[in-house]
């Protein structure tokens, strides 16, 4: 049987090809088999990784405390009434310096300038009495007890005076020392009864500023030492610690401080936020980069480094001072390898390779 030229083509082509197949497999054993993922995963998770680390040690800094608080006035009185009557005058307005007895608000004075004309007339009849018993004693007409008698009374009608003359000034209600009058609380045609605010004065000159130090603080910071203050307003001022509290509160275990602040021109505010730094000796501390700081599972801030095994550790810090070059943290062994890249990509516990070469992006 003759067979059709083109199956014999198409046949010779197929051996060519089987051919093919056989010669360029052979020698390379069975086809390999793809890796599982975990198998991948199982790899990656043994690999070691890379980091790059920097020495720091330990040296004398000095010990910044950064604390928060506010703005406080010196003191505030609320100017009373210390006399019945109706509110005829109030001098004062609001936002004003006054000074020390200057006239707040006035009241109706009544019958109070015939009170004290009256006290003066008995006075000046009792004082003749006075004066005629004397000259009648020293001729021997009248005794020394009735003189002693008269005596007795003209002190009496001076007192009388006295007091009405004071009740009588009581109607002009003053200032008791230089502040700003702050609020007017009574106006003209109120009745105030002894007691009953007239207005609220506040003094600012000096300013205080109240912050609060921990039990680890406390004993670090003396009364007199210099404190610098950054108000939420702007300005930068010194002040000087004048006062901090014996008794923590009981309820967050704090010291009040308080911090005075010179203020003679009223410019400076009561009631602002302020940012207090107090230097507070030196203490061994480490500069570190302030990027590397950063949170455990706990939102601990701290820093990764590692040990003398190149396993990653991780120190729980404080900040006691930011400059430009970085930060100084105290909590750091005082010879320490802190990781300056690649701290995100490891986890406390795990043993890694250091590099000084180290390229962040390559663990990416």
């Amino acid at each position: 049987m003759k067979l059709n030229k083109s199956f014999l083509i198409a046949g010779g082509l197929l051996g060519l090809i089987i051919i093919w197949f056989i010669v360029n497999n052979l020698g390379e054993g069975p086809p390999a088999i793809g890796k599982t993922q975990a198998e991948i995963q199982s790899e990656a998770q043994t690999r070691v990784p890379t980091v790059q680390v920097k020495s720091v040690s330990a040296q004398p800094h000095e010990n910044i405390l950064e604390l928060y608080g506010q703005t406080e006035s010196a003191r505030e009185v609320t100017v009373k009434a210390q006399t019945s009557g109706l509110v005829t005058s109030v001098p004062a307005s609001e936002g004003r310096i006054v000074k020390t007895g200057a006239l707040v608000c006035r009241q109706d004075i009544d019958a109070r300038a015939a009170m004290v004309d009256q006290a003066r007339a008995n006075l000046r009849s009792i004082e003749n009495d006075v004066r005629g018993a004397r000259i009648l004693a020293e001729k021997g007409f009248q005794s020394e007890t009735r003189v002693i008698g008269f005596e007795a009374q003209l002190d009496g009608a001076k007192a009388s005076l006295k007091q009405a003359e004071i009740e009588l000034d009581n109607v002009n209600i003053r200032a008791p020392f230089e502040g700003v009058w702050e609020e007017q609380l009574a106006q003209v045609g109120d009745y105030l009864s002894p007691g009953q605010p007239c207005g609220l004065i506040v003094d600012l000159s000096p300013l205080k500023v109240i912050v609060q130090l921990t039990e680890k603080q406390v004993g670090l910071v003396n009364s007199g030492e210099t404190a610098i203050i950054k108000l939420a307003t702007g300005e930068t001022v010194e002040g000087k610690i004048d006062f901090i509290e014996a008794k923590s509160d009981t309820a967050t275990r704090t010291f009040r401080t308080e911090i005075l602040v010179p203020n003679d021109d009223y410019t400076l505010k009561a009631g602002v936020t302020a940012t207090v730094q107090i230097t507070a000796g030196k203490t061994m501390a480490q500069r570190i980069p302030a990027n590397i700081l950063t949170l455990d599972d706990d939102g601990t801030v701290g820093v990764r480094y590692v040990d003398s095994q190149d396993i990653v550790r991780f120190a729980k810090v404080d900040v006691i001072d930011e400059t430009g070059n970085g930060a100084w943290v105290t909590g750091l062994p005082d010879q320490t390898r802190i990781i300056t890249e690649g701290q995100d990509y490891v986890a406390v516990g795990q043993t890694v390779e250091t590099d000084a070469n180290y390229n962040a992006a390559a663990v990416q």
